[in-house]
């Protein structure tokens, strides 16, 4: 006899395979009215043995339900990702398993070749859902994107439109945020601020560097391209590229904005071989709130991401998106706290 499984189930009612794993492990959020239709739709199907009344009644559960829980893939690219990244993925580990779902990793490569495919993992029905962590190259994303599974992106890169994502859409909001930093070092006198970041890389990057512009705009400042590097930076050759370009400048700006706790850390280490002083001579800030970076914690005017809290949210929202795959896809942005550090205490 043909085994029947969840999803024949869940496809024969129009329904998702998350409602039919929550019926058959009585897990709250699925209707009276959809609890039964599944339940009869079950026994018609003959997932049960004839003659049980009850999704309880373990005695009489045929070999036909013995199926593999749930499982959710976190997709990321580069398997050396920093601390930052892993803290996230272990609270998402952590809150998945109170939900007695799966985890299975699947790692995607930096960058795009014309022969490469996505793992099975992803394209057949193994997968129930999944979170996308820092993949940040549009081809690859785009593949993702067109994938029918249920999803949530955490960040996105600017070449990829918020309207044409299909799923729901985390950003770490940076915009007010590096605004008011910025500001607060103007207002403290300086006038000659650079900022450092990859702009094309990210969305929240891009933000970033917008909240720079507006607080130099709102202050009547001319921003002076030559203290910028917005361009594209290699994932591996941050530390190069970035001396480079401090090598060239004319001179040194009083104060950099960098749109990451990951860029400013390669800058103050610049700065300190090359006998500068922060923030007596050069103020700087970043974004995240890193603990990982030598020097930088307690030291760096910073945005704290509370990765513990993100984690938890990218499930409780891909849970829901499981659940009720044909709600409006939602784009949520999460503000986070200024940490005042020494390095712009001028």
């Amino acid at each position: 006899m043909k085994k029947v499984t969840m999803q024949e189930i869940a496809d024969s009612l129009n329904v998702s395979r998350v409602s039919v794993w929550k019926v058959f492990n009585n897990y709250p959020g699925v209707s009276e009215q959809l609890q039964n239709s599944i339940m009869t739709r079950a026994k018609e199907m003959g997932y049960f043995k004839a003659g049980q009344t009850s999704i309880n009644d373990k005695e009489s559960l045929s070999s036909f339900d013995e199926e593999e829980p749930l499982t959710v893939s976190v997709v990321v690219s580069r398997p050396e990702s920093s601390l930052f990244w892993m803290n996230i993925i272990h609270q998402i580990a952590k809150e998945l398993d109170k939900s007695n779902i799966n985890l299975m990793y699947t790692y995607l490569p930096s960058k795009y070749t014309a022969d490469y495919t996505l793992p099975a993992s992803l394209t057949s029905k193994t997968t129930q859902g999944m979170i996308v962590l820092n993949v940040y190259d549009s081809d690859l994303l785009t593949m993702l994107n067109n994938l029918t599974i249920p999803k949530v992106f955490l960040d996105m890169v600017t070449s990829l439109s918020i309207e044409s994502i299909r799923g729901d859409l985390f950003l770490l909001e940076g915009k007010s945020s590096i605004e008011k930093i910025t500001d607060s070092i103007i207002q403290k006198g300086r006038t000659e601020i650079g900022f450092i970041g990859d702009i094309q890389y990210a969305k929240t990057n891009q933000n970033r560097y917008e909240g720079y512009l507006a607080a130099m705009a709102k202050n009547k400042i001319t921003v002076k391209k030559e203290f910028c590097l917005t361009s594209e930076i290699g994932i591996y050759t941050y530390a190069e590229e970035i001396n480079a370009f401090l090598s060239q400048l004319p001179k040194m700006p009083q104060a950099f904005v960098c749109t990451s706790d990951y860029v400013a850390h390669f800058l103050l280490r610049y700065l300190e071989e090359h006998n500068y002083k922060v923030p007596k001579d050069v103020a700087v800030s970043g974004y995240d709130g890193s603990t990982e970076y030598p020097g930088i914690a307690g030291n760096l005017t910073t945005v704290q991401v509370k990765t513990k809290e993100l984690g938890k949210r990218l499930v409780k929202q891909l849970l829901y998106r499981m659940e009720v795959t044909d709600s409006p896809y939602e784009v949520t942005y999460l503000h986070s706290n200024i940490i005042w550090g020494k390095s712009t205490d001028f």
